[in-house]
């Protein structure tokens, strides 16, 4: 499954690196997340409740950031695991200063398996899809809060 889209936050780019990098804004923006603690450098434990369709449940795991380059770019490696199966990911994220706005691009893969897996393809791409609006909605009502 690929994701991949840009959108606009209304702040300059060094604001929106920190805030992406703050794991209490990206608890408050993660649609599902019960908590988001640290785990080491640029590494978390995170725990999420996820619904789909008729499979729903918590999944716990670990977010990373790597790859990062102050106040340009960095990946995000996602690996979480539940009883209804296992989300995997990998999403490169691109922030382009444009005076007060910030465009922020990514580009990601994600696999996953288990019970998961057997809800289709067509489906999980639409969840993804809700999910990254969701996150997104949520962490512009944080930037234009801050």
């Amino acid at each position: 499954m690929k994701i991949e889209g840009v959108r606009e936050l209304p702040a300059p780019r060094e604001r929106v690196w920190s805030m992406l990098m703050d794991p209490a804004v990206l608890s408050r923006c993660l649609p599902g997340c019960e908590s988001l603690e640290p785990a080491g450098t640029n590494s978390y434990k995170a725990t999420l409740k996820v619904g789909i369709a008729a499979i729903k449940g918590s999944f716990s795991g670990t977010v990373s950031l790597t790859d990062l380059n102050q106040p340009e770019s960095f990946k995000l490696v996602l690996e979480s695991s539940g009883k209804q199966g296992f989300v995997r990911g990998v999403a490169a994220i691109k922030l382009t200063d444009k005076g007060q706005v910030t465009e922020l691009s990514y580009f990601g893969e994600g696999q996953v398996g288990g019970m998961l897996a057997s809800v289709g393809q067509r489906m999980l791409q639409g969840v993804a899809s809700s999910q990254l609006h969701k996150f997104f909605e949520a962490f512009e009502r944080e930037v234009r809060g801050a």
